[in-house]
């Protein structure tokens, strides 16, 4: 490595370290990223139709709160990038490299995302989910009827919220009709 591949950091005599100019690269895109991904959703969020009365908490409010959280963190990724608070290399994380992926592991983890998918239309929101949480659980190692139990108290949980709390109506499917679940 050239010294004109390196810019100063925190460890030098001047008070900083060298770090490679690529990795304050990787960090500026980073953060850009992040901005870039908050200010699609916060200009996103303003095409949601809202019901109810003005000034109430609707659902642009969570698409408001992940957007500014996500401007805010990003812009505090450069900052930090410019202040010379890099991350750590890679070579500093504890990764076993002798381990290979489980490719059997990914394949039912993305099967289980692809019925879920394709279930929502079907059998509803609530349905898709449980199968959703269930297949990713136990694909993970979760015992059965714990991921089972866990899976359909979530899914039922989260309908209620959106249906009965923040007034979106995910697709009820088979609990179409029942008064906390069909939004």
């Amino acid at each position: 490595m050239t010294s004109s591949d390196t810019v100063p950091g925190p460890d030098t005599p001047s008070g900083t370290a060298s770090v490679p100019t690529s990795a304050k690269v990787e960090e500026y895109v980073f953060g850009g990223l992040v901005v870039a991904l908050g200010v699609f959703t916060l200009v996103d969020a303003t095409t949601i139709t809202a019901r109810g009365p003005l000034g109430s908490v609707g659902p642009r409010a969570f698409p408001y709160a992940v957007g500014a959280l996500l401007v805010v963190t990003g812009v505090m990724a450069i900052v930090a990038t410019l202040r010379g608070r890099l991350g750590p290399a890679e070579d500093a994380e504890d990764i076993d490299t002798s381990v290979r992926t489980d490719w059997a592991t990914v394949a039912k983890l993305v099967a289980v995302l692809v019925a879920h998918l394709a279930l929502i239309d079907l059998v509803g929101w609530p349905v898709a989910a449980m199968v959703l949480f269930f297949g990713a659980a136990w694909t993970l190692g979760a015992i059965w009827w714990k991921a089972l139990v866990v899976a359909v108290v979530l899914a039922l949980v989260v309908q209620v919220v959106f249906a009965s709390g923040l007034g979106l109506s995910l697709p009820a499917g088979v609990f179409e009709g029942v008064p906390l679940l069909d939004g």
